[in-house]
């Protein structure tokens, strides 16, 4: 295929279709002009924010991840046509995913490596480049991270391969698992033209009208509105019968003590956590049905009265035996349920301490 340019309906010049030399001037190409990925026919008016290239994994680094001003995190892989079965990008897409998701055990982590990233890329912090970025409050960003990070312990990402050319084969592949799978995989085919000094991408995106027909006749897509009784069954079939007692006892002490209790809407997995207006309309713990206690320091921030409780929540947790780092305090450090349950009774008695002297 060929293309056309002229200058004011003059000096017509063909030009040939031409191709990447190199992956790398793909990857840096996309890290640059993200909004050359048509992801608007996923969604509109979508914003993809690249906060990190080269992401490492214990399956090998990332190209490039994403997010957008929902909290959806993008993985995105750039492969030339020359690799000789394009299918296989899907796997090792899906790999890096699994690899991703085991950063759900500790998401402190997981935004400290973000952080850093964008700190070499864009001098700033991975907070200030979200509300400069997005146009969002503090409040905001700290809703777009809860996002996150509910969509990390899920492992719900979509994963998008760029190419220049794409085969049959890989489409039949993507339409097979957008399909049959709770994955959003999208394929985005690059014809680049150069002429002279000017470059012209044309991108093309397979595998959007799939999720979407899927997301009219389906509620998976959907955030899920979780009750009591589909928290506390969820949670005993995923938890040993020792993790579903302290989950469960976790769950009763803060129904009786709590101002309110606000229940996730994750879509495959469950969540609670408490909230005490006298502290902070947020909640200062959440745990999830698949035994992820993360301790909310960040959000404690709204007043003084929130920061004067989080230092010394901080400070109480440490002494309970949770491995805390002093940039934890910023973060929602997260724990397995083999480093909460064996604390599960002091934490509770620590906790009721602390209500009872912000009361008085």
């Amino acid at each position: 295929m060929a293309i056309i340019i002229s200058k004011n309906g003059k000096n017509a010049v063909r030009v040939e279709k031409s191709s990447f030399d190199k992956e790398d001037f793909l990857q840096q190409y996309i890290y640059e002009n993200p909004e050359s990925i048509p992801l608007y026919d996923i969604k509109e008016d979508i914003q993809l924010l690249i906060l990190a290239r080269e992401f490492p994994t214990h399956s090998g680094p990332i190209d490039a991840l994403g997010i957008d001003k929902d909290g959806e995190i993008y993985i995105v892989e750039t492969k030339l046509f020359r690799n000789p079965d394009k299918r296989t990008v899907i796997a090792q897409a899906l790999d890096y995913g699994a690899a991703l998701w085991k950063h759900s055990g500790d998401f402190s982590q997981f935004i400290a490596s973000l952080d850093m990233a964008v700190s070499k890329t864009f001098d700033t912090t991975l907070i200030a480049k979200l509300r400069e970025f997005f146009e969002l409050s503090e409040e905001e960003v700290a809703m777009l991270l809860e996002n996150v990070r509910q969509n990390l312990s899920e492992g719900a990402f979509r994963f998008v391969v760029l190419m220049d050319q794409l085969d049959d084969r890989l489409k039949d592949l993507v339409i097979y698992v957008n399909q049959n799978s709770q994955f959003d995989v999208y394929a985005v085919e690059f014809e680049y033209y150069k002429h002279e000094t000017q470059e012209i991408i044309i991108p093309k995106i397979f595998g959007a009208e799939v999720k979407k027909e899927m997301a009219v006749s389906s509620s998976n897509s959907q955030r899920k509105k979780w009750t009591e009784e589909e928290l506390l069954s969820f949670a005993k079939r995923e938890l040993s019968s020792d993790a579903f007692a302290g989950f469960n006892k976790i769950f009763s002490f803060s129904k009786q003590y709590a101002d309110s209790v606000s229940l996730g809407t994750g879509t495959t997995r469950g969540s609670f956590g408490p909230v005490f207006e006298k502290i902070c309309p947020r909640t200062i713990f959440t745990l999830r049905t698949n035994g992820l206690l993360s301790l909310n320091f960040a959000w404690l921030n709204r007043s003084e009265t929130a920061e004067i409780f989080r230092s010394k929540y901080f400070e109480r947790m440490k002494e309970v035996g949770f491995q805390l780092e002093d940039a934890d305090i910023e973060r929602y450090p997260t724990f397995q349920p083999d480093e909460w349950l064996p604390r599960v009774e002091k934490f509770l008695s620590v906790i009721s301490e602390m209500l009872e002297g912000a009361a008085s």
